[in-house]
């Protein structure tokens, strides 16, 4: 068996550990209508909340929070304060918090399609380059492999911190509009 037949073990793992976790944030940013300009908005308000932070402590290879920002600037809307996460401080926990992070661009290159015209998208539109999600996965299995025992624990947590800090962000527009 050769390692790139095992490559993706620890994103399946961390996959099904957080399967519920993000769900609830499919969940919650699914309220939202990226054609509506003003709904759109509140989706990327609520997504710079996370990310300012997420971004801040998992130092990934590619950030997308400048993409994120110039959207925000090309609709004349304030970029928010960035939502606190206490960092862990292992190394588990950040590759947790980079799981989700490089999981999220999946999701947004599909969402890129639903944004409005007219409507900038680069932060959505940030997609993983060719062969990029793969060096993710293999990266990812390095990381386990040299950090041992209680590394895999510590990426699940980071993992699901990096989801809650989401449907925070997001709980905190959409309140309102349930209340």
């Amino acid at each position: 068996m050769t390692k790139a037949s095992t490559t993706g073990h620890v994103r399946q793992a961390l996959r099904e550990a957080t399967m519920e976790d993000h769900r609830r944030v499919d969940m919650v940013f699914s309220g939202y209508d990226l054609g509506s300009r003003a709904s759109y908005i509140d989706f990327l308000t609520a997504q710079a909340r996370a990310l300012g932070t997420l971004e801040t402590l998992a130092r990934p290879d590619t950030p997308r929070l400048p993409l994120l920002a110039q959207d925000l600037a090309e609709l004349d809307s304030a970029y928010p304060d960035p939502l606190p996460l206490a960092d862990a401080g292992t190394d588990g926990f950040r590759w947790g918090l980079r799981y989700a992070l490089e999981g999220s661009r999946l999701g947004g290159a599909m969402l890129a399609r639903q944004v409005g015209d007219g409507l900038p998208k680069a932060y959505l539109s940030a997609a993983h380059g060719k062969g990029d999600w793969i060096a993710f996965q293999r990266a990812l299995d390095g990381a386990a492999e040299e950090g041992g025992e209680g590394w895999l624990g510590d990426a699940v947590q980071g993992a699901r911190a990096a989801f809650a800090l989401f449907a925070r962000s997001a709980g905190a527009d959409m309140a309102p509009a349930h209340g």
